[in-house]
């Protein structure tokens, strides 16, 4: 059953997205409504990996291992552990959301646009699942194609520049990755292994390369993932992606794709390199706080919602990073359940901000004013958004941010007690930047006329927020299932380099 639901969870969209092409281009609608059939589809699949993983075992499930280009020893090896199956649900989750946000919102070519779409969570998935370092960069490259056009064409006024942005930087990362992927390759000939692709052999030959080589392959990998989280000072190309796409590029941009990254630290950067993970965890940290505080003072200043948004996930991602470099056993699962949690918040607050786009057409906070008075449901979701992302105790962000710090308090690699009390301040920032926006969008004085008739949530609304809505409140009420997942992964790679 297992086997067969990851790999319908893989291929699924992949399908979706050749029968959305064979849909006539005039037939919009059709071509929204299997879209999102084959999105819920794999929704639906993904829920049958559940019942018989098990939590305690540290090994790779639901194995499947083709071979593919015999010559190089490439693959096709998919597979989750405890790490990589809540992100895999998380993104089976995101894509329906996503897809229902743009129903309204995207009416030129409809059928290219929901394609892509389907063709970007088979990407996103792909990454997830893949246990051969070939195969993780096929579906590491696929990303940009679908996620290119949908900024490039259906983006705002400036979606070219951003989309262009977009791309550079994340080829750049891709290329120094690619090199690494064949020095590793070489790494494990030279080492009586024979070159190979497959991860599960890599893991054996990765801890074993002399602390020179490491280094440089440590930082090849860490580029490419750093870019993709982003971590200061790489982060200059997620504000523009983010005001420029769409709503529902928003959503999966926040939601899925910037998780790519941070799980590539935890698969290949702390697995594969211990040596040269604790060797650099004090400089790879210390802009990780960095991140944290210049991401909340940025958001401070913005007057458009969106980019006060994009700048918290810079922000928030540096926790994130904080947490996998703390190399300890909280800071590690802190990392992972703060990805989920962020994987929900934020794209909550994004499809906040598209409510209010759709009806006014302005990103400005000064344009709003009394919002609750005429949309009061909307408000209590908003807060809930909110008050998530600010890390209220009884939502889900505080669970992974408190055990993200703890983990860094604690930390022997780091040294240091700093990184988590100037970290601590990241929390106080999110509050006064978020909670300074809503009072002025949803309580301030409604001064202009075009806001006293909006009408508040419609279904569709509704089954994109309350879903969100109510995994925040149960996550930051009962987060055990959620560390139980991810809890023995952790303490196996936290085991491999902790010895070294």
């Amino acid at each position: 059953m297992g086997v067969s639901a990851l790999l319908a969870t893989l291929f699924v969209p992949l399908a979706g997205a050749i029968a959305v092409m064979f849909i006539h281009r005039d037939q919009a609608v059709a071509a929204k409504r299997t879209a999102l059939a084959f999105s819920l589809v794999t929704f639906l699949a993904s829920l049958f990996l559940l019942p018989d993983f098990q939590s305690g075992n540290t090994d790779m499930q639901y194995v499947v291992n083709q071979s593919w280009i015999s010559t190089i020893d490439a693959g096709f090896r998919i597979g989750v552990d405890g790490i990589s199956l809540p992100l895999v649900l998380l993104t089976a989750l995101i894509m329906p959301i996503a897809m229902l946000a743009s129903f309204d919102s995207i009416s030129k070519n409809v059928k290219g646009y929901y394609a892509l779409m389907l063709l970007l969570q088979f990407g996103m998935t792909g990454v997830f699942v893949a246990w051969d370092t070939f195969l993780f960069y096929v579906f590491w490259e696929l990303i940009l194609i679908p996620m290119y056009f949908i900024i490039g064409i259906w983006g705002g006024k400036d979606r070219i520049y951003a989309a262009v942005k977009f791309f550079l930087y994340t080829l750049v990362g891709s290329l120094l990755m690619l090199v690494a992927i064949i020095w590793l390759g070489l790494q494990a000939k030279w080492a009586g292994v024979g070159f190979t692709a497959d991860l599960m052999k890599l893991q054996q030959v990765g801890p074993a390369i002399g602390m020179d080589v490491q280094q440089w392959l440590f930082w090849a990998f860490a580029i490419s993932f750093l870019i993709k989280v982003p971590l200061f000072p790489l982060h200059t190309w997620l504000p523009d992606a983010h005001v420029q796409a769409p709503t529902a590029g928003s959503v999966i941009l926040a939601g899925v794709l910037l998780k790519l990254g941070t799980y590539g630290l935890i698969r290949f950067n702390l697995d594969l390199f211990p040596a040269a993970s604790q060797h650099y965890a004090g400089l790879i940290s210390t802009l990780a706080v960095i991140g944290i505080v210049y991401g909340a003072l940025v958001a401070m200043v913005q007057t458009d919602i969106k980019k006060l948004v994009a700048y918290s996930s810079v922000s928030h991602l540096g926790f994130v990073v904080l947490g996998i470099f703390s190399m300890t056993v909280e800071g590690v699962q802190g990392a992972v359940i703060q990805m989920i949690n962020h994987g929900i918040s934020t794209p909550m607050l994004f499809l906040c901000v598209g409510v209010l786009y759709e009806r006014r057409h302005t990103r400005e906070i000064s344009e709003y004013g009394g919002i609750t008075k005429v949309m009061p449901r909307f408000a209590v979701l908003f807060a809930i958004a909110m008050f998530a992302s600010v890390g209220l105790p009884g939502l889900n962000g505080f669970v992974g941010e408190f055990l993200t710090l703890l983990g860094a308090f604690n930390s022997h690699v780091l040294g240091s007690k700093v990184y988590a009390i100037v970290s601590a301040s990241g929390v106080i920032f999110a509050a006064v930047y978020l909670l300074w926006m809503f009072q002025r969008v949803m309580f301030g004085t409604n001064d202009n006329a075009e806001n006293h008739h909006l009408r508040d949530l419609n279904t569709k609304e509704y089954w994109q927020l309350v879903p969100l809505a109510l995994l925040a409140i149960w996550l930051g009420v009962q987060p055990r299932p959620l560390m139980m997942l991810s809890e023995e992964s952790v303490k196996a790679i936290v085991n491999v380099f902790a010895q070294h």
